[in-house]
């Protein structure tokens, strides 16, 4: 099978909303500088592999999907007329062609993402059989996700849908939070916490807050340093009795390998869009697996597609964990691919379609034209920020107030 044509597929995608009908978390209603709301700058960018078997394969790419999208065309050129199922080889000279530009991060991985994911859809197709078959086979017929709330109510609403695992998030008063929802859920649900800023802690501000977390149980705690800090998240996962997670913003196994080596983290938490493939996220598993870490891939800004490909490979991961997921997506989720996996009593069922089990509807695409896909995700009115620092756009700062802050 020779690959004839890859097109891509930007759209807008509508902010989630949470389990209560109401966007999803603090961040989402908040307003950037420029007045755009965030979830205003949310995209999904789609890819399709053409080939002269007549097979065409879809995939799904982000890491800042507008910019993805021009890189997938720039790649493009050098896979026409190459054999579409020499996955592998296809995905070293993508990643090779890049080269030449410096160090492939997210953007570079997300295009990879995109092409090589519409890869194993063509040879699931060609095969008749499911992807996670490809990859060794299932260890599981169900994945277990979890739900997001910034309330006590929200988490309630999450419960009530079947979600038996929930996130809350924020870097204000997150005890508080997670207290009033652990009141509110009882004993039996698994909750997290989510850290990241902005802005970013520092690591003994981040040691205070997840002393704090402890009696709470958590089933983990994540970025509560940027992932970069090394050194930071060592000192934490040593001296906080809760299992840490992060890796959301890093792609391939490269990347990973700092996190994984020693290990400083007891969860990673690739995203599917953009850690680099299917392989690349395959692989990541085995490097964690080594290590005896979870898996628990991020899926805050994913569409249908890539969601999807995550099910597919950690329904074949012994350390799979939980995956995350909206508790109610933007409406337009299931108009856009009509056979992407509704959830069932907190759980994801893996499918038994050939390839990747899902198609796009053009149609729904091309009616939600794309718009800005860049914003900040905190103004002052968020209170984030110390007063009167929000124009400094940190990106860690250390905490004053901190009798108030850090609890």
């Amino acid at each position: 099978m020779k690959i004839t044509r890859i097109q891509t597929f930007l759209m807008h995608a509508g902010a989630p909303l949470s389990a209560t009908g109401t966007k999803e978390g603090a961040a989402a209603s908040v307003a950037t500088a420029t007045g755009l709301p965030l979830g205003d700058t949310r995209h999904w960018l789609f890819v399709k592999v053409h080939t002269d078997a007549g097979i065409v394969g879809l995939g799904e790419g982000s890491g800042w999907p507008l910019v993805v999208e021009a890189a997938v065309r720039d790649l493009a050129p050098t896979l026409i007329g190459e054999n579409a199922a020499d996955i592998e080889r296809l995905w070293q000279k993508m990643f090779l062609a890049m080269a030449g530009h410096g160090q492939t991060g997210v953007v570079g991985a997300g295009a990879i993402t995109a092409i090589e994911m519409a890869l194993w859809d063509i040879k699931g197709k060609a095969l008749g059989t499911p992807v996670w078959n490809l990859l060794g086979g299932k260890v599981r017929d169900r994945i277990r996700v979890y739900a997001h709330a910034s309330s006590p109510e929200q988490a309630k609403a999450c419960v009530a849908l079947g979600y038996r695992a929930i996130k809350t998030g924020g870097v204000i008063d997150p005890v508080g939070k997670i207290a009033a929802i652990r009141d509110a859920v009882g004993q039996d649900v698994d909750l997290m916490v989510d850290l990241h800023g902005p802005p970013g802690l520092q690591t003994k501000d981040a040691l205070l807050i997840g002393r704090a977390l402890e009696p709470y149980r958590l089933l983990f705690w994540e970025e509560p340093v940027p992932a970069e800090n090394i050194d930071g998240l060592r000192r934490l996962r040593d001296a906080v009795a809760i299992p840490l997670a992060s890796g959301e913003r890093l792609a391939t196994i490269f990347a990973f390998r700092d996190l994984l080596r020693e290990p400083v983290v007891d969860v990673i938490q690739p995203d599917t869009g953009r850690c680099g493939g299917i392989s690349q996220l395959r692989k990541i598993g085995a490097m964690a697996e080594a290590e005896h870490v979870g898996v628990a891939p991020h899926s805050g800004s994913l569409g249908p597609v890539a969601e999807m490909a995550a099910i597919h490979v950690l329904a074949t991961l012994p350390n799979a964990l939980i995956m995350e997921q909206f508790a109610v997506d933007w409406p337009g989720r299931f108009r856009v691919t009509p056979g992407a996996v509704r959830p069932e009593n907190g759980h994801l069922i893996v499918p038994d379609t050939p390839g990747l089990g899902i198609e796009l509807v053009e149609e729904e695409v091309a009616s939600n034209p794309p718009t800005r896909n860049s914003g900040i995700r905190a103004t002052a009115k968020s209170n984030s920020y110390e007063e009167g620092t929000y124009a400094e756009h940190a990106l860690v700062q250390t905490r004053f107030r901190r009798a108030r802050t850090l609890t």
